[in-house]
């Protein structure tokens, strides 16, 4: 029987239905959901914000990706807790001026429950660095991202 290879490069699709000026309705897959603004920002607060989902993001990419690490390394992780704090520059959001880098650093703190040692996350850490694409975009652009692994 002849080996199936795997598609190196694949479309990712999404569309978004805009019902006001800070309302996007995606739909992903047979998913949809919605991003706006708050409130106090002339939105109806249905969805995180569009800086909010990438942060978002970067969580559950360090999350699949920290899994698929471990589990090719033979490490137990367990579940993860991670917390994210984002220094963001605003001025680009408010239009005040053009901003290069407006995620200047983030920091992830990722907490396991599992039986690793702490080498054995470090180990994980610098193998999901490797591989978590939302990581790369983020260090591509510019921000200083710090990601700290340590079990509960």
């Amino acid at each position: 029987m002849a080996e199936v290879k795997m598609k190196t490069t694949v479309k990712l699709r999404a569309k978004g239905e805009c019902p006001s000026h800070s309302r996007a309705d995606v739909a992903v897959r047979d998913l949809t959901f919605a991003i706006d603004e708050p409130t106090e920002r002339g939105g109806t607060n249905a969805g995180p914000t569009p800086t909010d989902t990438a942060l978002a993001a970067l969580i559950g990419c360090t999350n699949v990706i920290g899994h698929k690490c471990a589990k090719t390394l033979g490490i137990d992780i367990g579940h993860l807790t991670i917390d994210a704090v984002c220094d963001f520059d605003r001025r680009g959001v408010t239009l005040t001026e053009e901003i290069n880098v407006p995620f200047h650093a983030i920091a992830l703190k990722v907490v396991s429950d599992g039986s690793a040692t702490q080498a054995q996350l470090d180990q994980v850490a610098a193998e999901t660095d490797k591989y978590c694409p939302l990581s790369k975009l983020f260090v591509a652009a510019g921000t200083k991202l710090t990601v700290t692994w340590h079990s509960e």
